[in-house]
């Protein structure tokens, strides 16, 4: 249904080291600066994009608004979380933890506020 998500940042530098660092702890590449100044970070057949607002105004994080992203281990969502806590985004909710339906989640903040969950997929 998605081709991708889009999210914006007041700080692409501040914003890369982050997520090249999430995104590699989850398997994935670092990511590509386009030449329209987006970081385009591919993985698994998805594609996260982080800009600075087109219209010239700051970033805001969404209120209510949550990006998901899978993977494929428990091992790598506590290695999302713990490399996201270490380049600049902050724990949020619980601590990664098991939930009743099997799949094992940790959330994160990045460094611009945009809430971010990291999880596994549900057992069978």
């Amino acid at each position: 249904m998605f081709t991708h998500l889009m999210i914006g940042s007041n700080d692409l530098e501040r914003a890369r080291c982050f997520y090249d660092a999430t995104f590699v702890a989850l398997g994935g590449k670092p990511g590509e600066m386009d030449p329209r100044g987006r970081l385009i970070y591919a993985h698994e057949g998805g594609r996260l994009m982080i800009t600075k607002p087109i219209d010239g105004k700051p970033a805001t994080a969404a209120n209510g608004g949550t990006v998901g992203i899978v993977a494929s281990s428990r091992e790598h969502v506590l290695a999302w979380h713990r490399a996201g806590t270490e380049h600049g985004g902050a724990a949020i909710e619980s601590p990664p933890a098991e939930r009743p339906n099997g799949s094992f989640v940790a959330y994160l903040r990045d460094p611009d506020g945009n809430k971010l969950t990291v999880r596994t997929q549900p057992a069978k």
